[in-house]
């Protein structure tokens, strides 16, 4: 993350005055990025081969964004902005937005597989990204938790949702990667599995029920609804302490 990149996402850097073909903006850069991305990866993505998505000379792409660092950046935030198109739940409702918070991250990494990629650790927080947080926030300050809690919160769920949709897309990918499905790939193991149960020396895995690794269970839902009761569990300790001051 650069100064650049927060000029650029707030609007206060300097615009090109002149040179670039009519009709090219930063709004159209930024979206074929995102287009390339979502075709063929991250890898595929750099100034030459945007600027041919556009139809213009590499040079022309510079005068808005002054490189590929700065541009990653302003993709992240865009693809930010389509979690904000749901409406809010209420601001009491803290379960709500716990949920929301939770799909919406995760099937925002099912719309762009790219960002399994990315590291995230010092992104550049734009006007999307903090639009995000500002909705978070208000959902969940009916918890009653101090900030820094609120924020781990968020990061929890964040967590939790990134994990279950690197899973789904990796599988996914590997499937069709090597051409081989989930059943096939499980099927080749059986008889060194099978083996291995007959062997003794796993007793508590040779007890699991035939359904155990089923991609019929629904480990998100499952998942999110045991977050969610913990942290209940922790909103009734807070409450409870407030009350006995």
């Amino acid at each position: 993350m650069t100064r650049s990149s927060l000029e650029l996402l707030w609007g206060t850097g300097d615009r090109p005055s002149r040179g670039p073909k009519p009709g090219l903006s930063l709004d159209r850069i930024v979206t074929a990025a995102v287009e390339v991305a979502d075709a063929e990866g991250l890898a595929a993505v750099s100034m030459r081969r945007v600027s041919t998505e556009l139809g213009v000379g590499t040079m022309s792409l510079y005068r808005y964004v002054p490189g590929k660092a700065e541009l990653l950046d302003l993709m992240l935030d865009r693809v930010q902005a389509e979690s904000l198109a749901t409406d809010p739940p209420r601001a009491a409702d803290w379960r709500a937005t716990v949920g929301l918070l939770a799909r919406s991250h995760r099937e925002l990494f099912h719309r762009h597989t790219w960002l399994i990629e990315v590291n995230e650790a010092r992104s550049a927080l734009g006007p999307s990204t903090l639009r995000g947080l500002e909705i978070c926030l208000t959902g969940l300050r009916s918890m009653g938790l101090s900030d820094p809690e609120t924020i781990s919160v968020i990061i929890a769920v964040q967590s939790f949702a990134t994990g279950i949709a690197r899973m789904e897309i990796q599988s996914a990918q590997a499937a069709e990667e090597t051409g081989v499905s989930h059943e096939e790939f499980w099927e080749g193991q059986r008889p060194f599995l099978e083996r291995a149960m007959h062997s003794g020396q796993f007793p508590h895995m040779a007890t699991l029920s035939e359904d155990t690794f089923s991609q019929e269970f629904d480990h998100f839902g499952f998942g999110l609804e045991r977050l969610m009761d913990g942290l209940e569990v922790l909103v009734a300790r807070r409450a409870a302490e407030n009350d006995a001051r």
